[in-house]
């Protein structure tokens, strides 16, 4: 897929668009409605960027998402609901037209393809700390429900954690993995957008790792004792 040169934004507060997720937007400012109807008109892309902390103008961060637009409905009203897939990371480079909406020159952020022996073990990692979040019972945003019906409630998460697991191990990039996670269980909005911004694999697995085991054990910390 070709990546334009020059992509409308969106500036949101605390939102991070990841490659492959979806995104469901409500659409009702007058300037993205009409960026949106000139969007569909050609490449059916715009960029979903951070609102930079701490700034009272709009500032979006240097690194965000550049969705394509799936699914778009109109409302009676002007208004619309669409769906916006994650395409790519990508550097917003400059500022080319800030009226009625910004459009930005931005970079495409590839991480490049690496295999390695440590890669591997923090994917390992990577999914122990999933298991031990769900057997925790920290929220788990996939649906998960086991194959066959038992009373037997421990049972029944014991099955659901094997699915998760046995999903997350069809996986074997890591690339895709370290989003896919991230995107799914990371509640901050600073460290996902420290995931989105880190392009190379292996760091940003020891991130996940890091973010992970800070909530685990903060979770463990603050839980009433049985």
């Amino acid at each position: 897929m070709e990546i334009p040169c020059e992509v409308p934004v969106m500036t949101l507060p605390n939102v991070t668009l990841f490659p492959q997720a979806l995104l469901p937007l409500y659409i009702f400012e007058p300037r993205y409605r009409k960026m949106l109807a000139d969007t569909l008109l050609g490449e059916r892309m715009f960029i979903v960027a951070m609102q930079r902390p701490n700034y009272t103008r709009e500032t979006p961060m240097g690194v965000a998402g550049l969705g394509l637009v799936r699914v778009s409905v109109d409302n009676p009203d002007g208004t619309s609901h669409l769906i916006l897939q994650g395409i790519t990371r990508v550097e917003i480079t400059k500022t080319t037209k800030y009226k009625p909406y910004r459009v930005c020159r931005v970079r495409p952020l590839q991480a490049p393809t690496k295999e390695n022996v440590a890669i591997d073990a923090l994917l390992a990692k990577v999914r122990d700390l999933v298991t031990e979040r769900i057997q925790l019972g920290l929220p788990f945003p996939f649906p998960v429900t086991p194959k066959v019906k038992t009373k037997d409630k421990e049972a029944a998460a014991v099955l659901s954690v094997k699915e998760i697991v046995a999903y997350l191990d069809k996986l074997n990039d890591a690339d895709q993995l370290a989003d896919l996670v991230s995107c799914a269980l990371l509640p901050g909005p600073v460290e996902r957008q420290t995931i989105l911004e880190t392009v190379e694999v292996e760091p940003r697995l020891k991130y996940l790792i890091g973010f992970l085991m800070a909530e685990i054990k903060h979770h463990r910390k603050h839980r009433p004792n049985t």
